[in-house]
């Protein structure tokens, strides 16, 4: 395919993501930019896995530039918001290198010997409650603390103080069994090889 995948439109949403990031990174203190843009970002990613497919534009560097995107924006976003954001950023780029490694583009459906709940997980490319479960604690926990720690949860959408910590403590949890779930990798081979 040489360098016509670099024009597949799965990764030109890449590019926009990209962009969106500096953005992101130049107005991290303004939330009323930063918030919408973050927010944008992380629909496009879903789009982008979408467009590849419908459009059979799906290759070995889409999977790996769409991972990377997802990376670089939680990565800024984490050590942006906490000191320590760096613990949980080392944590998915560690994790990131050893399943594009191991098992290539398709490592989404490479865990079918892997324990229950990495199967139950994992099952559908993440398209199962248990999946979205996950996802959601893995993109949506950043980007709702920084919602809660800039106001924009109370002021801009008036929800009460409770409802914030109740979905905190359901996406803390979600990206708990995300860690577990990164933290446990099943080859191909059958055997579970901790990474992490």
């Amino acid at each position: 395919m040489g360098l016509k995948i670099l024009l597949f439109v799965p990764n030109i949403i890449g590019y926009i993501r990209i962009l969106l990031l500096l953005v992101c990174w130049w107005t991290f203190n303004y939330p009323t930019v930063f918030f919408p843009c973050y927010v944008i970002f992380i629909i496009l990613d879903g789009l982008d896995g979408y467009a590849a497919r419908q459009l059979n534009q799906v290759s070995e560097f889409g999977a790996w530039f769409d991972v990377a995107i997802d990376n670089f924006g939680r990565t800024m976003l984490w050590c942006l918001l906490f000191k320590w954001g760096h613990f949980i950023s080392s944590l998915e780029w560690c994790v990131f290198v050893c399943t594009h490694n191991s098992m290539g583009a398709d490592w989404k459906n490479k865990f079918g010997e892997g324990p229950w709940w990495v199967r139950k997980t994992m099952a559908n490319g993440f398209k199962t409650p248990v999946g979205a479960f996950a996802i959601f604690g893995l993109h949506v926990l950043p980007i709702w603390l920084y919602g809660y720690y800039n106001q924009i949860l109370s002021a801009t959408f008036l929800m009460p103080l409770t409802m914030q910590w109740l979905i905190i403590a359901f996406l803390v949890a979600g990206r708990l069994l995300c860690m577990a779930v990164e933290n446990t990798l099943g080859l191909p081979s059958g055997h579970t090889h901790r990474c992490v």
